[in-house]
């Protein structure tokens, strides 16, 4: 399609949530929230502890099921479409490695998972991608934290998914393996992939993205792009009562 036809049409859409709620018995997570993301843009969500954003992500990542209201992907409803989560990546608080396999091994299988074809060499770029290469044949029980972060990520990376979603990927790293992570997720976005991450630093948070959510008690309070000023929008966003 030439640049002239594509004058005109709509952005194609990598996440969209409509009216989206869930309840934990009497306890409400989200209240109806509904926002979308373009592909290929770089969203943070933000938030205090509590204020629904892994909730979000994991109903995202299909999970979790919603109380009511959808999810779709690329325009497609994740609860009737389950091969569209070959095309997300998910990192969360939980690496889901295997810590007796090697780096290599986890990613292969991962990898395998989703397309036998080609398993192998997909694990040795995926962790290529992370700075994992030298490690690749080293059991993952032996990794400091955040080199099992960034096995996660390539654990996520290793199937070429559109579409990242990822809950704290900065939690406990030191320094420098946040400033390696960093590098990581602007070269998978500059490389067209979708990112959807939750954050509880303003100023990592902020660093990339290019449109933030603020949600507080499970509503939406936020959704735009990335202020001036980050600290005084989110300050008024949680100073509200849902």
């Amino acid at each position: 399609m030439s640049p002239a036809e594509t004058v005109g049409q709509p952005e194609p859409v990598a996440l969209e949530v409509v009216d989206l709620g869930k309840s934990f018995g009497a306890a409400i997570a989200l209240h109806s929230v509904s926002c979308s993301v373009a592909a290929g843009e770089f969203v943070t969500l933000f938030g205090p502890n509590g204020a629904g954003k892994t909730t979000l992500i994991r109903i995202a990542a299909t999970l979790a099921r919603p109380t009511h209201g959808a999810v779709r992907l690329f325009g497609q409803d994740v609860r009737t479409e389950p091969e569209l989560r070959r095309r997300i990546g998910v990192v969360s608080h939980r690496s889901f490695l295997y810590g007796e396999l090697t780096a290599r091994e986890n990613l292969t299988f991962f990898g395998r998972l989703f397309d036998p074809v080609g398993a192998e060499e997909r694990a040795v770029e995926a962790a290529r991608a992370v700075g994992l290469e030298d490690r690749l044949d080293d059991a993952v029980r032996n990794f400091s934290r955040g080199l099992e972060q960034r096995c996660s990520i390539a654990r996520a990376l290793v199937h070429e998914p559109d579409l990242l979603l990822l809950d704290e990927p900065f939690s406990g790293l030191d320094p420098l393996a946040s400033r390696n992570l960093e590098v990581v997720l602007r070269s998978a976005h500059e490389s067209g992939k979708t990112i959807v991450m939750t954050s509880h630093d303003l100023t990592q948070g902020g660093l990339l993205a290019q449109r933030v959510g603020i949600l507080n008690h499970g509503a939406l309070r936020y959704w735009g792009e990335c202020p001036a000023d980050l600290q005084a929008t989110f300050d008024d966003c949680v100073g509200r009562i849902a």
